[in-house]
């Protein structure tokens, strides 16, 4: 059975992970004061559940406090068990403080939000410390985050500290804002100036096959592969949760979805937690 403690910094993402959970196949249960834990887990394991979801938080106030005399006696207990934190900087969390208007655990009259996100902090370090997985979902959109969820939790990938996104872009639309590193391959040929090639993408052979035709592609890609491979990880051991690297040509249809395909293919052949997505290569229909 696989038994994880979902905790963490208040608006960091618990409850959309929750729901990630529950659909892929968890049992999931919110706000589980700490000191009910050993009894459910019990019950747990006598049944014939075999994936459990649980979130705990500061929202129990002082309950929360029994915490690890609570992992201690599901050790005891011989129950497996995993921690799973979520976090994310103070930008991030006071701004989503902002588009809720919900109000922070610890927020009182005589502080701020920041005050309370800087105490929350202080009192989590303990649990942050000894968890088994750790997600900062500052720059993460929703689905980015399901994807990381459904890496771990459901094709039981091993947490390498890092998930890697490698996404397809125009620059006609704009440099994606969450990228890290951004490449451009705009001194490619362009299949654009093709007719037999202008309506298909990257995606289709005959584009693909025509990108890769080029000296100049194979000894891009070549540097490229051997640039990201040594960046990640010295990211890794810096504490960088997420990468996103962006590949941009002018429509985001032909030659930055190639390279993206093969940059994407070069990671996952190392066993990398990595995702693919090509922002813009519906870009050119929509506006027919």
């Amino acid at each position: 059975m696989r038994f994880v403690i979902v905790t963490g910094l208040s608006g960091a993402g618990k409850s959309h992970v929750v729901n990630c959970m529950e659909d892929i196949g968890f049992y999931c249960i919110d706000n589980m004061p700490p000191k009910l834990i050993p009894s459910f887990a019990d019950i747990c394991y006598q049944s014939k559940l075999e994936k459990i979801a649980i979130v705990t938080d500061l929202r129990g106030g002082e309950m929360f406090e029994q915490i690890f005399f609570v992992l201690h006696k599901l050790k005891e207990s011989s129950h497996e068990y995993e921690i799973l934190y979520l976090e994310a900087d103070d930008n991030a969390l006071i701004k989503r403080y902002k588009q809720t208007r919900r109000k922070h655990p610890l927020i009182s009259e005589t502080n701020t939000v920041m005050d309370a996100i800087t105490e929350e902090r202080k009192l989590l370090s303990k649990i942050r410390a000894v968890s088994d997985n750790i997600i900062d979902t500052s720059n993460l959109t929703s689905q980015q985050l399901k994807d990381q969820i459904t890496s771990v939790y459901l094709e039981g990938n091993k947490y390498q500290g890092i998930v890697s996104y490698v996404v397809s872009f125009g620059f006609k639309y704009g440099i994606p804002l969450d990228a890290d590193l951004v490449f451009d391959v705009r001194f490619l040929p362009n299949p654009f100036y093709n007719s037999g090639l202008k309506p298909f993408t990257g995606l289709d052979k005959e584009v693909s096959d025509y990108v890769m035709s080029f000296e100049q592609t194979g000894k891009f890609l070549e540097k490229l592969n051997d640039m990201i491979s040594f960046l990640i990880p010295y990211y890794i051991e810096e504490g960088k949760s997420q990468l996103v690297v962006a590949i941009g040509c002018t429509g985001g249809q032909h030659r930055s979805v190639t390279i993206a395909n093969e940059l994407y293919d070069h990671l996952k052949k190392q066993s990398h937690n990595v995702f693919l997505r090509h922002r813009d290569i519906g870009r050119s229909k929509e506006q027919k």
